[in-house]
């Protein structure tokens, strides 16, 4: 263990309900003990925003999902606007204390508009025919005349979700599957909308920590036919669609067909890695589902310091990650002004400067054949920076696949 990085501490501030949801404060105290004499003179407990954090420091690393704050505060909430701006001006002042995540990062990934443009910006960089995530476009009025031909000038076609630009919090998860032109009178704007893809009712959360990831398996929508019907929107609610344990006729997969098979390991990583370098981010979660038509991945969806539910190794991975950036020589500090976007390598910046919400043209063929899944063997070494995710809540017949999969790359090593 390295011994030249004794008297770093590290403080965090998250909600009450991310903190039991976690269990982080028990995170905390294992990080304390482990820490005496090794890496940490401490893992100091929860900050306490409404005082200096120039008394609760140094710190040299601050975890935080500042989210609630961060949204409570743009819609002009004074009490979270002064929480913030103690964050931001902690920061300012101490530009070498590393921060997971920078908070203009989060701000984009906090606005659905500017996180799918991202990342259409970085598949336009990789040119790699097996991604291609969905055309979107942002509805700031009600249905008009012209919002058909805008739907279509945006390569948009039905069925579309139809979603909340904000990415976070209870109302983000409310969602709608619009058939028709008549369907879009019930949606209220501003939202975002997005061209479904079918995907044979499976969904792939990617768990980000650092370099490491874990891809977990979910339920998500069944396939519907291409194309308009005269059909009523389906409202519903995508956090109870994706539970584990979900099971319903929205997620019924009597109809699959066509390609199925999981995620790419070098697609998801090289798409993870893009990410992390745009924004300087960490902790994050991206939302996968595989075209069933094409087999290109589609990114649907990307949040900021998510559940990190199914990641048994989310502890273990968090504390291998601050070890390495506390280790790292030279951490490049994050911007503390303007919008992430601006911030972003001048190579995403290359691509057609677009506005908010006018996306690129979806791929129609698929590329290079997949690798398969790269998983730990019985000995709990790392093969890769990569793992499937598995737990007690997933579904019996996905246990079955999953353990089959470790154990048929575990014999083989």
């Amino acid at each position: 263990m390295q011994t030249f990085l004794k008297g770093r501490r590290v403080g965090y501030w998250l909600s009450e309900k991310k903190i039991k949801k976690l269990n982080f404060q028990a995170f905390a105290e294992m990080c304390s003990i482990w820490a005496i004499g090794q890496l940490l003179s401490s893992f100091s407990p929860q900050l306490d925003l409404t005082k200096p954090l120039e008394e609760q420091g140094p710190l040299d690393v601050i975890i935080h999902k500042l989210t609630d704050l961060i949204l409570e505060a743009d819609q002009n909430d004074t009490q979270s606007l002064l929480l913030v701006q103690s964050v931001q001006d902690y920061i300012e002042a101490h530009p070498e204390t590393i921060v997971l995540d920078p908070l203009p990062a989060i701000r984009t990934l906090l606005d659905r508009c500017k996180s799918y443009e991202l990342i259409h910006r970085i598949e336009n960089r990789m040119q790699d025919d097996r991604i291609c995530s969905p055309p979107f476009m942002v509805l700031t009025s009600e249905s008009g005349a012209d919002t058909l031909e805008q739907i279509k000038k945006h390569g948009l076609t039905f069925p579309f979700i139809c979603k909340t630009r904000v990415a976070h919090g209870t109302n983000s998860h409310e969602m709608a599957i619009i058939f028709s032109e008549e369907g879009l009178k019930g949606i209220k704007p501003p939202c975002v909308i997005q061209s479904f893809i079918n995907h044979n009712a499976m969904l792939y959360k990617v768990f980000v920590v650092g370099e490491s990831y874990t891809v977990v398996e979910r339920p998500s929508l069944k396939n519907f036919p291409a194309g308009p019907a005269d059909r009523k929107a389906i409202f519903f609610n995508s956090h109870n669609v994706s539970k584990p344990e979900s099971s319903s006729d929205l997620t019924s997969r009597d109809n699959v067909e066509g390609v199925s098979r999981p995620p790419n390991n070098d697609v998801i990583r090289e798409l993870s890695r893009s990410l992390r370098q745009a924004l300087g981010v960490s902790l994050f979660g991206i939302d996968v589902i595989i075209n069933n038509q094409t087999g290109q991945h589609a990114v649907i969806d990307i949040n900021a310091f998510p559940g990190y539910e199914g990641v048994p190794e989310f502890f273990s991975d968090l504390l291998d990650h601050i070890t390495t950036v506390l280790q790292s020589p030279e951490v490049p500090a994050a911007p503390v002004n303007g919008s992430a976007a601006e911030q972003l390598p001048s190579v995403l910046m290359a691509s057609a400067d677009r506005g908010c919400g006018t996306p690129t043209g979806c791929c129609s063929m698929l590329g290079k054949d997949g690798h398969p899944w790269i998983v730990e063997g019985e000995s709990g070494k790392k093969t890769s920076h990569q793992r499937l995710g598995c737990n007690s809540a997933v579904s019996p017949n996905f246990q079955q696949h999953c353990v089959a999969t470790i154990a048929t790359k575990a014999s083989s090593q």
